[in-house]
């Protein structure tokens, strides 16, 4: 049976470069490729060595996405969620939904400025 891992997630973002400053804090990533890209677009691609985010955006973008329409959200594992929920205030951005799972994960809810929704998590 073959094996798979997620390598790339593709998101749709009114300001790829400020998405990308965002992400690079909150989670220690770089930016491994940017430039033009397909429908006139520009493309940041900002993560590790091994998985990222693509951050695309063209004239027709407005932002204001609803929640699951059709995604509902996109976690990410970090090693200090303390200074993960700092960062994510500190951009002007709400948490919400913390939570605490036995034995697993401690987790936090934000959305970005475009209505995304992403799940901070940490098994820390």
């Amino acid at each position: 049976m073959p094996q798979a891992k997620l390598e790339h997630a593709n998101l749709t973002v009114t300001h790829p470069q400020r998405s990308a400053a965002f992400f690079q804090k909150l989670c220690g990533w770089h930016i491994r490729w940017e430039g033009p890209s397909m429908g006139n677009g520009y493309t940041i691609h900002v993560g590790s060595e091994t998985d990222y985010l693509s951050l695309y955006t063209n004239e027709s973008v407005k932002g204001g996405f609803t929640k699951g329409q059709p995604l509902n959200h996109v976690a990410l594992q970090v090693d200090d969620l303390a200074a993960a929920r700092q960062i994510v205030v500190d951009a002007g951005l709400e948490p919400f939904s913390d939570g605490t799972y036995d034995p697993g994960p401690s987790t936090f809810y934000f959305f970005d400025w475009d209505g995304v929704e992403f799940e901070v998590v940490s098994y820390e």
